[in-house]
């Protein structure tokens, strides 16, 4: 599955790998049923709902996506532990050569075994990778029960409105820095 990645992206978001029917497609989550597209589209990252087949459209809005690991299979707990840990050590590299301004990892599970976080919860979280912040979602997977549409478009929604007020405080510091600059 290739990357839809660019430098500085304000998110990176990173599924944990891609199913078989995604993998044959071609295109990140392309499974009839996965929640990722609509998910967006709820939240307000999209303007309208986006098919998995036009996934480089995320790009002229300053997202992307990759996956903790690229090895397909028909369902997540498929992976092992070391693939997880392995993949998360692969996923830090990219960011740091990239720098998007947020990485949300899609999957709570694959979070807190590619990080070694156990108590890592949905949300913001408190560690870095270099300046980027990271923000963990559920996994958007049709198979996650746990989350019906509604609540993935709004713990969603949670991490565009972070981006949108970060995006915010950067252009008052830069009307500020303009201002003092003028002003010396």
């Amino acid at each position: 599955m290739p990357d839809v990645i660019a430098s500085g992206l304000r998110v990176l978001f990173c599924g944990i790998n891609p199913g078989l029917y995604t993998a044959a497609v071609g295109h990140h989550f392309a499974r009839p049923g996965n929640r990722f597209w609509p998910a967006l589209f709820a939240a307000g990252f999209t303007e309208r709902l986006v098919s998995p087949f036009d996934e480089r459209e995320l790009l002229e809005h300053g997202f992307g996506i990759t996956n903790v690991v690229m090895r397909a299979t028909a369902t997540a707990d498929q992976l092992t532990r070391e693939e997880l840990q392995a993949g998360g050590k692969r996923l830090r590299a990219k960011v740091r050569s990239y720098k998007p301004a947020f990485l949300a990892v899609l999957g709570l599970g694959a979070y807190r075994a590619a990080w070694k976080q156990p108590k890592a919860v949905i949300g913001k979280q408190d560690e870095r990778i270099g300046d980027t912040l990271l923000w963990v979602l559920p996994n958007p997977s049709g198979l996650n029960a746990h989350y019906q549409a509604k609540d993935l478009a709004l713990v969603f929604g949670e991490l565009k409105a972070a981006i949108d007020g970060c995006e915010e405080i950067r252009k008052d510091i830069d009307r500020i820095y303009t201002i003092n600059k003028m002003k010396s």
